[in-house]
Order: C-alpha cells, then structure tokens, then sequence
C-alpha cells in the first residue's frame, strides 16, 4: 500500500520549512512561548515579527493547538 498524502495544516509544513529557514518544531515552541494566547493573536505574532503569510501562521498555529488538545 502506499501512504496516504499529508492533509490539513501538516500539509503547508515542507514549505514554511523551506520558505522561513526554521524547522517546525521552532515555530510550535514560539507559538506555545505565547500561551494562553489566542488563535488570532497567536496568528497576528507570527505574521508580524515573523513575516510569515497568513495562510502559513494559520497551518502552524491551528497544528500547535490541535496537538495541545488531545
């Protein structure tokens, strides 16, 4: 059988790797640096002092929570 594709915000992670230098876990550790921030606010960071596109905060912060939760 062959594996199935990466799907949802795992998805975006080879390329916010490759476009911002970091590997992920750098980015979930800055995003849990933050807690108890919200999702937006956890967003607006990493787009502001980062520079990063929504569409790639967004995969990394919504990855982080998700993880978090279980």
């Amino acid at each position: 059988m062959s594996e199935q594709p990466v799907k949802g915000p795992a998805s975006y992670f080879p390329s916010i790797e490759k476009k911002y230098g970091r590997p992920i876990t750098e980015w979930k550790a800055m995003v849990r640096a933050r807690l108890p921030a919200k999702h937006m606010e956890l967003v607006t960071m990493l787009k502001t002092e980062h520079g990063m596109g929504h569409g790639h905060a967004n995969a990394i912060v919504a990855h982080t929570l998700a993880e978090d939760a279980k």
